[in-house]
């Protein structure tokens, strides 16, 4: 058995237009070369479904930035560290005051799981870099000078269980643990907490948890909390059963606890936020594996309610994956293809919307959503790993994907970072949480001299 993993790992070298991110604020790299443009946009080109019994497994292996190195920006963007030394930091949330919070947090222990494809996925997380123990514990970042760098860090909350999402409402602070929702006091300016939490409603925890982050946004009255909650298995063979008000988007009525279903068939809505000129609420979602290298491209879309986007039965709209028995052609019908593809297994993580500042004139291409991509295991090349810009006009996706931050894959093929949450601080720069470089990372625009 030990001989096995390494025959199946596919070559981690890079081309080097990938690790540089090619024109960095032009088309995406992903999407320049050949045919991965076809998986990429408002309309993809899916090829046939290629299923095999071991699964390609290719992940650049955690190695950390070295002394001085940090990815690489735009043209017209600067990076500075904010706050390095974190604890496997996952997600981050910004106060009104604008202190910053950061999720340090990872998996629950979960009971041992046997078989092969249990054992390939271990390696898989083992060489990633995400095995280590939860912190359990949201930290606090304060740049009060506003220099780019936070000069004040303090535990703002502890003893969590795998927190991930955030969310500030009035005085109500709420946190999605790994199996519930659950809220502290706060108060303007507070460094922390030390009120004991007090639980709003349960998520799908375990036993098996395969999906563990929970994402969370409020409603901008405060009334509903929405929380992403991943599916319990790749496509259901862990059986349906074990995706009750799983691979969904549902909703909290945080006065008393009531859960519905508010939109489904999403495999893991990892991050959630409302589109600043329409009000909707848009979604970014990690699809499912195991059917060939461009197949099935993750993807950023508007969440109808009471919709349906397909899984585990179809993909992208109504493309069946016949994995999947007894099949469901009644819900197959109903499946709402997404609204923009960002790239077969590139697993994004954050997503944060951005507009442009009354000052410029709207051809100044600042309006659109900022997408943190962890990054690809299931795919022969490695693709994601950065952050990317999608230009929005009216409401919707408008034009191609464009790199932001690159360099966390070195020419040997090693990750010395994973993007992760993302955020927009009080400024207007992009905070992006950094989960193998143990690090938040701050891009802003370079100041351009005046006449």
């Amino acid at each position: 058995m030990p001989r096995l993993f390494p025959r199946i790992v596919m070559t981690t070298a890079l081309l080097p237009a990938l690790m540089l991110g090619g024109c960095m604020w032009g088309r995406s790299a992903d999407g320049a070369q050949g045919s991965e443009a076809q998986d990429i946009g408002p309309r993809p080109t899916l090829p046939a479904p290629h299923h095999r019994l071991i699964p390609t497994v290719n992940i650049a292996p955690a190695r950390r930035w070295p002394a001085g190195a940090m990815p690489t920006p735009a043209a017209g963007f600067q990076v500075t560290a904010l706050a390095t030394g974190l604890q496997h930091p996952r997600s981050i949330y910004v106060l009104p005051n604008g202190d910053v919070l950061v999720a340090e947090t990872n998996a629950p222990a979960q009971p041992a799981q046997t078989g092969i494809r249990a054992w390939i996925m271990g390696k898989v997380m083992e060489k990633a870099g995400a095995t280590a123990p939860s912190a359990n514990r949201i930290t606090l970042l304060r740049d009060a000078d506003g220099d780019g760098v936070a000069e004040t860090r303090s535990v703002f909350l502890q003893g969590l269980s795998s927190p991930f999402g955030m969310a500030l409402v009035g005085e109500t602070f709420y946190v999605a643990n790994a199996d519930a929702v659950v809220k502290f006091p706060y108060r303007d300016g507070e460094t922390s907490i030390a009120a004991a939490a007090v639980k709003v409603a349960d998520l799908p925890g375990g036993p098996i948890n395969h999906h563990w982050t929970k994402s969370l946004l409020a409603s901008r009255d405060g009334s509903r909390l929405y929380v992403g909650v991943g599916s319990n298995s790749n496509v259901g063979e862990n059986g349906m059963a074990a995706e009750q008000n799983r691979a969904a988007i549902v909703e909290i009525d945080p006065a008393t606890g009531a859960l519905r279903v508010f939109a489904s068939g999403l495999r893991n809505p990892t991050a959630l936020a409302w589109q600043p000129q329409t009000g909707a609420l848009w979604a970014v979602v990690n699809e499912r594996d195991e059917l060939g290298d461009q197949l099935v491209p993750d993807y950023l879309t508007a969440v109808r309610e009471d919709a349906f986007y397909g899984w585990p039965y179809s993909y992208y709209g109504q493309h069946v994956d016949k994995r999947i028995q007894p099949p469901r052609p009644d819900l197959v019908a109903t499946a709402i293809a997404p609204d923009y593809a960002l790239g077969s297994h590139v697993a994004p993580l954050g997503l944060a919307f951005a507009s442009c500042p009354q000052s410029l004139p709207r051809r100044n291409d600042c309006n659109g959503a900022f997408v943190g991509l962890h990054g690809s295991w299931n795919r022969s090349r490695l693709s994601g790993y950065k952050l990317v810009f999608v230009p929005f006009a009216k409401g919707m996706p408008d034009g191609d994907m464009r790199d932001v931050l690159t360099g966390f894959v070195d020419a040997e093929g090693n990750a010395r970072g994973r993007p992760v949450g993302v955020a927009v601080d009080a400024s207007g720069a992009v905070l992006v949480v950094d989960d193998v470089g143990n690090t938040v990372w701050r891009v802003a625009r370079v100041a351009v001299p005046g006449p």
